[in-house]
């Protein structure tokens, strides 16, 4: 983060309790992070329909299926960064100098994307995709440390910083899309840029708030010969691989490297997860719980590869089928982007309100019953969506209205399962493991993002009569598994050990 930041070594107490209680430190953090999620979901909202748009519009006349791959693999290494992030953060530069480090990597990556030329493409999505590792989880892991102590002023203030995500996600895809669709798609890749440049700025001016929060890194041990080394072999490695595809020595082909990807992430959790139960030496008690995590592994990705055909299949359906002329004036499909932020900003009071009234009457549901109803929402989802795609198969664009209620339901599905997803991890995970288990919540939304570009792919923009069908059998795993969390709710609650 902010490498100025400096504390009173004689009375570096004073500084953390300040910091711990003052509410400006809380703040920085919430705009720097409302500014890079602004960056984020605008140029996400560009990505598809900059790469299936014709070379003579500015894009790259890619396929769907090669744009959507391309897409999946881009979501998802943003969020396995964010393991080599956090381990980068503990053990070299602490938490603040990583979130600045990645801000300064994120921005010059979208001005690279910024470029009107084919090559400097896919550096400047490695750029942001490491910059992203950087800030996205260390950014989380100061907000933790401003509130020490625990208790509702720490759940409050994870309150105020997730409206500043959602925040942030909700006014980039109006700008970033308005600038790229209407006039060129690189001034919306340099918008989001410019975002990330003034987040960095009020993060660099107000970083003094923060105090020693996130200042150091969190483990004493200092990097062996061995780690130094694979860190410059790894770094080397991606130099390189980079230099050889912007020369084309290596061609690299995305669908086939996505369905790699996939297969490698699974077979590392099988084999993760496995080595744990049976080699780890747990108690029965800590198994059991661990068996619970892998379930809700399973459950996320499942989610994930649903709800992310927002930012793929959905958006080309915004931008091709979805009538958008409102008084004269056509809107950018990107703005349905927006939809879902807006909506968690609205709903999610809601949400946490309906959950403490049923509490108050003991029919708060259970956590695999929680997870259960999101996945069952998500396959509502795409009952409307396939709706909607019976009518633009008979020859019609569709209304707004359609995207709109898939996005709601979406939405809700969404509150009931990702905002008790992490923090149900963290409690039943065995003590030494609460580290790697949380990555297994980073892995379960990597798999998702890569599924979601692959089946995006499937539809085909010449086979339109196939849009239904296809919609209704991305329902069909999730719906299965959200019910039979439902219905193995108790002894699934009975393994979980009294964590509620």
């Amino acid at each position: 983060m902010n490498p100025a930041s400096q504390v009173d070594a004689e009375t570096p107490e004073v500084v953390t309790t300040l910091s711990a209680t003052h509410p400006r430190g809380l703040y920085t953090l919430f705009f720097t992070e409302m500014w890079e999620r602004f960056s984020y979901y605008g140029m996400r909202a560009l990505l598809v329909l900059f790469m299936v748009d014709t070379i003579q519009k500015g894009g790259m006349g890619l396929s769907d299926k090669t744009a959507t791959a391309i897409y999946g693999l881009y979501t998802a290494a943003a969020y396995l960064a964010c393991l080599p992030g956090g381990w980068l953060a503990d053990r070299i530069f602490g938490a603040q100098r990583s979130v600045w480090y990645g801000g300064i990597i994120i921005a010059i990556g979208h001005f690279v994307l910024a470029i009107p030329q084919t090559q400097t493409f896919y550096l400047g999505l490695i750029l942001v995709v490491l910059g992203t590792g950087l800030l996205k989880p260390n950014i989380s892991a100061i907000v933790g440390e401003l509130y020490p102590e625990g208790g509702a002023r720490r759940d409050a203030g994870f309150t105020i910083f997730y409206m500043g995500i959602n925040l942030g996600a909700a006014i980039g895809p109006l700008i970033c899309s308005t600038l790229g669709e209407k006039y060129n798609w690189h001034y919306g890749f340099g918008a989001a840029g410019v975002g990330m440049v003034l987040g960095l700025i009020q993060y660099r001016l107000s970083g003094k708030y923060l105090g020693t929060a996130g200042l150091r890194p969190g483990s004493d041990k200092v990097l062996n010969h061995q780690q130094r080394l694979g860190l410059v072999c790894g770094a080397f490695a991606i130099v390189a691989i980079v230099g050889l595809s912007l020369a084309g020595i290596i061609r690299i082909n995305p669908i086939r490297l996505a369905r790699s990807t996939t297969t490698f992430i699974v077979a590392v959790a099988l084999i993760y997860f496995a080595f744990v139960l049976f080699f780890y030496k747990l108690e029965r008690t800590e198994k059991q719980r661990v068996g619970v995590i892998l379930i809700l592994f399973i459950a996320a990705a499942l989610f994930w590869a649903g709800f992310e055909q927002a930012g793929s299949s959905f958006n080309l359906f915004a931008e091709r089928y979805t009538v958008r002329n409102l008084f004269n004036y056509i809107i950018p499909a990107g703005w349905f982007q927006s939809l879902g932020p807006v909506m968690i900003i609205t709903l999610a009071p809601v949400m946490a309100a309906l959950w403490v009234n049923l509490a108050r009457r003991n029919l708060n549901p259970s956590l695999p019953v929680k997870f259960g109803l999101g996945l069952i929402q998500l396959g509502v989802g795409f009952v409307i969506t396939a709706a909607a795609a019976k009518l633009v198969a008979a020859g019609q664009k569709v209304s707004p209205v359609w995207l709109t209620a898939t996005y709601l339901v979406h939405t809700t599905g969404e509150l009931c399962l990702s905002p008790v997803g992490l923090s149900s991890v963290t409690k039943l995970a065995p003590r030494r493991l609460v580290g790697q288990m949380m990555g297994t919540w980073f892995l379960a939304a990597s798999l998702g993002n890569l599924i979601a570009g692959l089946i995006a792919g499937g539809f085909n923009a010449e086979a339109v009569h196939e849009m239904p069908r296809q919609y209704l059998q991305i329902l069909v795993m999730p719906t299965i598994a959200g019910i039979l969390l439902i219905l193995f709710a108790r002894p699934i609650k009975k393994w979980m050990a009294g964590v509620q």
